[in-house]
């Protein structure tokens, strides 16, 4: 049985950027892992990390990560798939980046989580032997996105992956921020169009995490008016040669 590894920095951009590709894989009757990296709880909050919470009507009281990792889950059954993986990394906020500008900008020189991330993805390939890797180009320039695609490539994979474009940032501007635009450049672009069935399956994942509904699009309405503006496509840059076995919903391989 191929197996594909989905590393999501956060809980929800797998969904949000490749959930039509994730459930045709697993339709397919391949194995698929989504991997969330940046899922820790964090006792007591404060300042922004604790805003990031309130901010989306949730009290001080409420294990804000606690409840993503359970719209994770959902979301993963939406597409599927078996309970996805939880590595455990704080996210940005925890890590001492202290405003939304923040998490948008450079990388702060003290935040040293790559080399930990490399060790974990590190054993997570090993432990996975993905035939296929799916994974973030970094648009909208978040600080986790970029770490992770940084200790991806310190991996110097042997496997093809599917760099997938990150959604909402694909459609909130004509020309979303991309740090890392210039060294994806090079590589094959591919599309992934969606059946009905691949496209209702990410639709319904998507849906799965209400906690992030009003604050992203002001509700499931809006996700979804998002959704279509992506044209039943998933956009993303290849590296390496797809697997045979790889489903033929594709174009511009």
């Amino acid at each position: 049985m191929p197996t594909a590894l989905a590393i999501s920095p956060h809980l929800d951009d797998a969904a949000f950027s490749c959930g039509g590709t994730l459930a045709t894989l697993a339709a397919a009757g391949w194995r698929v892992v989504m991997a969330t990296v940046f899922t820790a709880s964090v006792a007591d909050p404060e300042g922004f990390a604790l805003a990031c919470q309130t901010d989306k009507g949730l009290g001080p009281e409420v294990d804000y990560m606690a409840l993503r990792r359970s719209e994770d889950e959902a979301a993963a059954a939406a597409l599927g798939l078996a309970p996805p993986r939880h590595l455990g990394f704080r996210e940005a906020p925890h890590r001492g980046y202290g405003s939304a500008p923040e998490l948008f900008a450079d990388l702060r020189p003290d935040d040293a989580v790559v080399g930990d991330l490399v060790r974990a993805f590190r054993d997570l390939v090993d432990e996975v032997e993905p035939d296929l890797l799916l994974a973030p180009q970094g648009v909208g320039g978040h600080v986790d996105h970029i770490q992770v695609i940084l200790a991806l490539r310190a991996l110097t994979l042997d496997r093809p992956v599917l760099w997938w474009r990150d959604f909402p940032y694909t459609v909130r501007c004509a020309d979303p921020k991309e740090p890392l635009r210039e060294s994806f450049a090079g590589l094959a672009p591919f599309a992934m169009s969606l059946t009905p069935a691949a496209t209702a399956a990410k639709r319904a994942a998507c849906a799965a995490y209400e906690s992030q509904l009003g604050f992203q699009f002001g509700g499931v309405g809006g996700l979804h008016d998002r959704l279509a503006q992506e044209g039943a496509m998933e956009n993303f840059r290849r590296s390496g040669i797809l697997p045979q076995r790889f489903p033929r919903h594709d174009v511009g391989v």
